[in-house]
């Protein structure tokens, strides 16, 4: 599975360090430093994967992220996958690279194994590169007007092409393969990121909140993808009015999941 990767990193020892495995593993590998760089050779050479570091001078990762994931930008561009580089460690910091579209994130210092895992995980999910799919991850998932291509890495609503990031398309596809079942955060956490618990279950807040923004009519009162308090999320088969005490603020929980879900999916089994 060889890819042609981009990385901006300002450490110049670092990026070094990253460029060496990334082309142990096979893959072609560019280097730049500061967040200009980053944009123009991406739009000069669009690569499958761009390895970002939030703290570069001039523009920063943040803005690099922002300014490419622009509704003017072509999709190559603006679906690109992006693992971000940060030496941030709260949460809030984390939550701010993935509400502008980040796929993925790796807190600084990091060993080198954990990110060349995250790296193929990423590149399995881009459009090109993946492994072979298997008969029911080609099916093309259909659900009240939503309508998501495994094979095309496509969605539309209703007629209408929306983008998605790798990590939104992942969520929303486990949403879709089984309409008005209710998955705790957990669960839908381990279908886009793996088993990883260092990573926040309000990732998947997060993408929540940008799904819905893309495809609900309304989404301060969303009626596709819903939320059941105490438990978690689900899409409607219905794609009607939010049933089953569903929220429309967003959020399934503030913290920890409540009213004993779990994430073994026994509650998301009473809730479906």
């Amino acid at each position: 599975m060889c890819a042609f990767v981009l990385v901006a990193e300002d450490d110049e020892k670092q990026a070094e360090l990253v460029r060496r495995y990334l082309e142990r593993e096979g893959h072609a590998v560019a280097v730049v430093h500061d967040g200009s760089a980053a944009l123009a050779a991406v739009r000069h050479r669009p690569p499958d994967l761009l390895i970002l570091d939030v703290m570069m001078p001039g523009t920063d990762g943040l803005e690099v992220t922002r300014l490419l994931r622009a509704a003017d930008e072509p999709p190559e561009l603006s679906r690109l996958p992006i693992l971000m580089l940060t030496a941030r460690s709260t949460e809030d910091d984390l939550l701010e690279g993935l509400d502008l579209g980040v796929d993925d994130y790796l807190t600084k210092p990091y060993s080198p194994r954990e990110l060349m895992a995250r790296v193929r995980t990423l590149l399995r999910r881009a459009s090109g590169i993946h492994v072979p799919l298997s008969g029911a991850d080609r099916r093309v998932l259909r659900v009240a007007g939503l309508v998501v291509d495994p094979l095309r890495h496509e969605v539309t609503v209703d007629g209408r092409h929306v983008d998605c990031t790798p990590g939104e398309f992942d969520l929303l596809s486990a949403l879709a393969e089984e309409p008005d079942r209710v998955f705790t955060r957990p669960q839908l956490l381990d279908r886009i990121h793996g088993s990883s618990g260092y990573i926040s279950a309000r990732t998947v807040d997060v993408h929540i909140l940008n799904l819905r923004k893309k495809i609900e009519t309304d989404p301060s009162h969303p009626d596709r993808l819903v939320t059941v308090f105490g438990v978690g999320y689900k899409l409607t088969g219905a794609g009607g009015p939010a049933a089953n005490g569903s929220a429309t603020d967003g959020m399934a929980t503030n913290g920890a999941e409540p009213n004993g879900a779990t994430t073994n999916g026994a509650a998301a089994r009473r809730g479906a």
